[in-house]
C-alpha cells in the first residue's frame, strides 16, 4: 500500500487557499473601480475645502 505524501497535500492546499484570496481582492478591487465613477475626476475633495477655509480664517487681525 502507498504512503499518503503529506507534503504535497499540504502544498494544494496552500495554492487553493492563495488562489481563493487573490480571486477575492480582484473582486473587491472590482467594487471600488465601479464605486469610483460616482465622483467626478475635476472636483476637488471636501476636505481641502475645510482646509482652505482654516487657513484663510488665520490670516484676519484677531481684535484685542
Amino acid at each position: 500500500m502507498a504512503k499518503p505524501n503529506y507534503a504535497f497535500a499540504k502544498r494544494q492546499r496552500e495554492l487553493a487557499k492563495k488562489q481563493k484570496k487573490e480571486e477575492k481582492l480582484k473582486r473587491k478591487a472590482e467594487q471600488t473601480d465601479q464605486a469610483a465613477p460616482d465622483e467626478a475626476p475635476g472636483e476637488p475633495d471636501a476636505g481641502a475645502h475645510e482646509a482652505g477655509a482654516e487657513e484663510a480664517s488665520d490670516e484676519q487681525p484677531k481684535a484685542d
